[in-house]
Order: structure tokens, then C-alpha cells, then sequence
């Protein structure tokens, strides 16, 4: 079975095509291509992020393909009422319109039997192109879609380590997933693959968003996470002392926007010839521990409440070096689990993966749409 899949919830288009034979999984290609242009805003911008991957989607799956030696030239003209079905099906993406037109009428079909695609939860604009993508291509290729849901695809992605597929699910299960992203700050019992419960949410700001308002803050640019971190990698300690919201409260929510106003007040409060090199060093190295604090608390806690085998971490944050350190250092429960970090972040790897193992719940493409406000167990 090879399963092609695509990602485009937020500012990364993703494309990639993973091969499933004898239960075994191989990557046949995975191929990101980010956009480079948010960091002159400082964020991103749903109608930017849109028009860039109407541009990147066919050039990303021309490489994915070619990679997985899944392509081949042939002239092909679509008859009238392909043409006008297509026109329909990106009457707001006019552009992509015309590259996946000249895509189809120069590119036989590929051996592929499915087409996994994000459907939510993300940025409305960005979904809606993927989506439309996908439902082009089904339409041409008559092939069947999967609706992915981006977070179940941030868990299931650490299943590609061929050991956890053959491991008795009853020494895996029930799981506490924590989901950490720019988006989304979410605890997950994963009570298997497939059932899901929430039981804690951030209220505000997810961890992802609080390093990108932090770095912002202090005028280190975007995406601040990794800029922090690295930042941060360089200190051994800090004199600076920030609160830890809500890590002491009875629920596993979370708050992060409490820890970005301390830092703004913080910066706002220091005469500008003392804001030195080595103060935002610490700074940096504060803010990541309150975050990681309070994630590795919450965390723990949820995993001991719920009596989880194992703790799984997914989603850009989870790519934090520290974060994982911590995290193996105070963790002598449970098996855990991180993605490799270049799969921590948004990709069409784990789009694939989500696809495979929802394959029975492929639906015809007419009844595919786009839905930001997703929710993982419902």
C-alpha cells in the first residue's frame, strides 16, 4: 500500500509518500517546504501562509514523487468537464488551479492507493488548500481520500519505530500523549490508537506561541523557539526568576500568556543600556525552564493519575533538546516516546502515518472539507 500525504495546516507544506508492505513501514519520500518570509512579520499570516503554498504544493509533490521513483511524463489532456470540475474545486485558489492543471496533463498516475490529507485542526486558509488539493487529485486519479486529523498525526508519528509495532499493545496502552506546538498545548490519554480523551488544555497561549512572543520581546526574531533554545544551551544557570502558571493548580491545564507578560514587564522595566547580551542569555534560559517545568509537571502527574505505561511527546516543542533531557532525566516510570526532531515539527510524514492507520475511514472526495477547530476524540 502506498499512501500519499499532504500537510498544509499552518506555514509548512508538506508532502510525502510512505509505503506500508508486510506491516512494515518505508519512507519512499517526505519533503517540507517551509516559508521563510513570516520571519519578516514575526508570525504567521493565514492569507501569506495561503498564497504560499498554492505556490509550493505542486513543485513539493513533483520532489516527493521523483524521490520515490513514482513519477513519469505523459501527455494527457483533461476533457472540458475535468477542466470545470477542477475550476469548482479551487474556485478560491486560482493559481493552484493552474499548476495542478498542468501537473495532471503532463503526469501519468502514480502507483498510489490512497491520499491522506489534513483536514484540521489549523489555519482555515492553509487546510482549505491542502484540502483542495487532495480532492483535485482524487478526482483525477479516482482514488480514495483519508481525513487526517494534525494532532492524532503528531502521536502516531512516533509509531514509525518498527520496534512499537510488533509490542503487545497492553504494555503500550493507556498513554498520555502531550501535544506541543505553536498551536495547541494539549494532554491526551490515549487509551488506544484511535480512542482519545483531553484532559488539559493551555487556556491561552500554547508553549510554541509563549517562546515566539518571549523571543519577540526580546528582539531575537521567528519562530523563537529554537532561537531561544540555542540561546539558552549556552547558560548554565540564571539569576532571573520567572512564575510558573498554573503548574501547582489541580487540573492539567496549562497557561502561558501569565510567563509572557512577566518577561514583557520584565524587559519594560530595565533600562535599555543594561538589557546586555548576558541578560538575555538568561532571560532565555528562564524562559525555557518555566516552560519545561511546567510541562514536565503537568505531565507526570497526568501519566501517574491515569496509570499510563507510556508518555508520548509530539509537535514542534518537542523537538526542544532540553525538553527531551529533562523529560528522560525525570522520568523513571514510563516508556517514552519523542519523534525524531526533524518529525517533530509539521510534515507529511506523519500525515501518512495518521493515514495508514485509519485507512478503514477513506471517504469519497465530494464529502472532504476543512475544519480549523478540530477536535482530537470527538
Amino acid at each position: 500500500m502506498n499512501i500519499l500525504a499532504i500537510e498544509t495546516s499552518c506555514d509548512d507544506t508538506g508532502v510525502a509518500i510512505l509505503k506500508i508492505q508486510n506491516s512494515k513501514f518505508k519512507i519512499l519520500s517526505n519533503i517540507v517546504s517551509s516559508q521563510p518570509i513570516h520571519q519578516n512579520y514575526g508570525g504567521v499570516f493565514p492569507m501569506m501562509a495561503k498564497r504560499e503554498h498554492q505556490t509550493n504544493l505542486v513543485p513539493t509533490l513533483i520532489e516527493a514523487l521523483k524521490l520515490a521513483k513514482l513519477i513519469n511524463s505523459k501527455q494527457k489532456i483533461l476533457n472540458p468537464k475535468q477542466i470545470q470540475k477542477l475550476k469548482e474545486i479551487f474556485e478560491r485558489e486560482e493559481k493552484l488551479f493552474e499548476y495542478t492543471k498542468n501537473f495532471l496533463e503532463n503526469y501519468e498516475k502514480p502507483k498510489i492507493d490512497a491520499i491522506a490529507v489534513t483536514y484540521g485542526p489549523g489555519l482555515e486558509p492553509c487546510l482549505w488548500v491542502g484540502v483542495n488539493f487532495a480532492k483535485a487529485l482524487s478526482y483525477i486519479w479516482e482514488l480514495p481520500i483519508i481525513p487526517v486529523n494534525h494532532i492524532e498525526a503528531h502521536i502516531l508519528v512516533n509509531f514509525l519505530d518498527s520496534r512499537f509495532q510488533i509490542l503487545d499493545s497492553k504494555k503500550v496502552f493507556p498513554a498520555m500523549a502531550l501535544v506541543v506546538s505553536g498551536g495547541h498545548t494539549q494532554l491526551i490519554l490515549m487509551k488506544k490508537i484511535g480512542k482519545y480523551e483531553i484532559i488539559g488544555e493551555t487556556r491561552d497561549d500554547a508553549a510554541g506561541e509563549c517562546f515566539d512572543k518571549c523571543a519577540k520581546i526580546l528582539g531575537l526574531g521567528y519562530p523563537g523557539g529554537p532561537i531561544i533554545s540555542k540561546i539558552a544551551s549556552e547558560m548554565k544557570e540564571s539569576n532571573i526568576k520567572l512564575p510558573r502558571p498554573m503548574m501547582n493548580s489541580k487540573d492539567y491545564d496549562f497557561s502561558f500568556s501569565g510567563l509572557k507578560t512577566a518577561v514583557l514587564y520584565a524587559v519594560r522595566d530595565k533600562k535599555q543600556d543594561t538589557i546586555t547580551k548576558q541578560y538575555v542569555s538568561e532571560m532565555c534560559a528562564e524562559i525555557q525552564q518555566a516552560i519545561i517545568d511546567v510541562l514536565l509537571k503537568k505531565t507526570l502527574q497526568a501519566a501517574k493519575a491515569y496509570k499510563a505505561k507510556t508518555i508520548i511527546l509530539g509537535g514542534g516543542v518537542s523537538a526542544n533538546q532540553e525538553l527531551r533531557k529533562q523529560f528522560k532525566i525525570h522520568n523513571l516510570e514510563f516508556r517514552i516516546l519523542f519523534p525524531e526532531k526533524k518529525l517533530s515539527t509539521d510534515n507529511g510524514l506523519m500525515i501518512a502515518m495518521a493515514g495508514y492507520f485509519n485507512r478503514t475511514k477513506k471517504i469519497a472526495w465530494q464529502k472532504l472539507s476543512a475544519h480549523a477547530n478540530l477536535r482530537i476524540g470527538k
